[in-house]
């Protein structure tokens, strides 16, 4: 089983809650935070929510296609999403930050938008920009942990997010398949790090713990599954590192909601890079070097290599980008 954290041990044993919090994300990159203060409550109702808006009619539903975004926020149908060019079998919401679109934007800048909100379910909206707010304040509690253990001061992250940071969330539900297994194929996050709720009960969520060892990564009650993503890899020259994970589609005539939430810094935010104390240096691993997955420090870029890829219908329709362009045109 992956390490559990309690989030309230930061005050109550700060020493050993950092030290466990640094082994968990240099061994794993994966670990479960309790004790992070958001309410049995709210997360049903979040899910309850999700559930809500799945259920709709399909037309309801394209009423928000991410079609219609060139910021790549919307409703993605089942099928609509690429990982390593191969079709993820699941539906989803895409939700961002609420910001008005930049005239002229180039670049990771065309990302910056309005979110889409379906007309008959006018309470998702309200229920996800609360949740966004709060899971935002868990995210960068656990950052400034982070960076008092790698040996900086606890506010090293806070610049990066002080001014319109790109938080992301998705709604996402796996319907069972017998034909396509792969609800979401193996990848490393783009941004700082995740904190993923699961439905109670459900499976299939994967983590690569070392080359072609999958491990099952089942929800635990009351807890967040956490996992660094890219952008923390970078920061810490490859100390910690982002961590390949997957997901395999639900049995068929079952499904799977979980909806995680990406903090991540504002899209022009340059992350840190973090001097380790010796002792810590010493085990740095060097940040992977993959051809056909670059990983760049300023945010933007990295999330506009990952978004034109997982949705090349929106890249070629609202930017003209086309599958296989050459890692220079993102």
């Amino acid at each position: 089983m992956l390490p559990v954290l309690d989030l309230a041990d930061a005050h109550r044993d700060p020493e050993r809650f950092r030290a466990d919090l640094l082994s968990a994300t240099h061994e794993t990159g994966f670990f479960y935070l309790v004790g992070h203060g958001i309410a049995a409550d709210r997360s049903n109702e979040v899910v309850a929510v999700a559930r809500r808006f799945f259920a709709l009619p399909a037309a309801a539903k394209e009423e928000i296609s991410q079609l219609k975004s060139p910021q790549f926020r919307g409703y993605s149908r089942l099928g609509g999403e690429l990982t390593n060019g191969k079709v993820d079998w699941r539906e989803q919401i895409d939700i961002g930050p609420e910001q008005k679109v930049i005239d002229g934007a180039e670049g990771y800048w065309r990302l910056q938008g309005p979110n889409l909100w379906p007309s008959a379910l006018p309470e998702l909206r309200e229920v996800f920009e609360a949740w966004s707010e709060s899971l935002s304040e868990v995210g960068m509690r656990l950052l400034r942990q982070w960076a008092v253990a790698l040996g900086a001061s606890a506010d090293l992250f806070d610049a990066a997010f002080a001014d319109l940071p790109a938080t992301l969330i998705k709604v996402v539900r796996y319907p069972g398949n017998e034909q396509n297994p792969q609800g979401v194929g193996a990848h490393k996050d783009s941004g700082v790090l995740t904190l993923l709720l699961v439905e109670p009960g459900s499976r299939g969520l994967q983590a690569e713990l070392s080359p072609g060892e999958w491990v099952d990564v089942p929800p635990l009650p009351g807890a967040f599954i956490v996992n660094i993503g890219e952008l923390l890899e970078v920061a810490t020259g490859g100390y910690l590192r982002a961590t390949r994970h997957r997901v395999l589609a639900p049995e068929p005539g079952t499904d799977r909601v979980s909806i995680p939430f990406f903090l991540n810094p504002a899209l022009d935010a340059t992350i840190p890079i973090i001097e380790l104390p010796p002792e810590l240096a010493t085990r740095s691993r060097g940040v992977e070097a993959d051809p056909d997955n670059p990983i760049f420090d300023t945010y933007g870029a990295n999330a506009w290599k990952s978004r034109t890829r997982a949705h090349p219908e929106v890249a070629l329709l609202h930017h003209g980008i086309t599958p296989g362009e050459a890692i220079s045109a993102y």
